[in-house]
């Protein structure tokens, strides 16, 4: 089974438990009916913020979907432990896998804050459709070059640039077309 699937059968799992119906989780996410079913049945390779609008609305912490454990002091992440990943797409229009997060924390409980590495795979696709979710978000380019689309403005960033940003307006952050990159992202979800 792929990461992702293991994603969408929690989800599933999550609103099933709390007796929630596809319709209520639909309203309280702002997602429409067919976009819930299609990551329950991972016909559909999300982005994050879908995934963070979904943990809002079930009541649980992004990381739920993630294999989270209940760790309260500090967690330790390996470098050797980086190696499988969570696939995403980046919101293109077709959906695509792009982008292939490594959770640093998935075994601390009770956080707030989520923190990946990413891995952005080269796209020649332009037609992004930006999100907008709850939070705050910090990226630090560990080295490619990629764009954060930020409201009206577009930001280029290169190996040891940052940006960090409200995640409440519309944003999306991809590679710079036809290239790699690996960024730091941490994400501040309100709970």
């Amino acid at each position: 089974m792929a990461e992702h699937s293991i994603v969408g059968f929690k989800i599933k799992g999550i609103r099933e438990s709390k007796n929630m119906s596809l319709e209520e989780l639909s309203e309280r996410s702002g997602l429409s009916i067919e976009q819930v079913t299609s990551i329950e049945q991972d016909e559909y390779l999300p982005s994050l913020g879908p995934l963070i609008k979904i943990a809002r609305a079930l009541g649980v912490r992004l990381g739920t979907f993630m294999d989270d454990n209940d760790e309260l002091g500090p967690v330790v992440s390996r470098a050797a432990s980086h190696v499988s990943g969570i696939s995403f797409s980046n919101d293109t229009v077709d959906a695509r896998k792009h982008m292939e997060y490594h959770p640093l924390a998935r075994e601390k409980a009770g956080r707030h804050m989520e923190p990946f590495i990413i891995d952005i795979q080269p796209s020649g696709d332009q037609d992004y459709q930006l999100s907008a979710h709850e939070g705050e978000e910090f990226i630090y380019v560990m080295n490619g070059e990629v764009e954060v689309k930020y409201g009206k403005e577009c930001y280029l960033l290169e190996a040891g640039d940052s940006i960090y940003y409200d995640s409440i307006v519309k944003h999306h952050v991809h590679g710079v077309p036809g290239k790699s990159a690996r960024i730091l992202a941490l994400v501040y979800i309100p709970f």
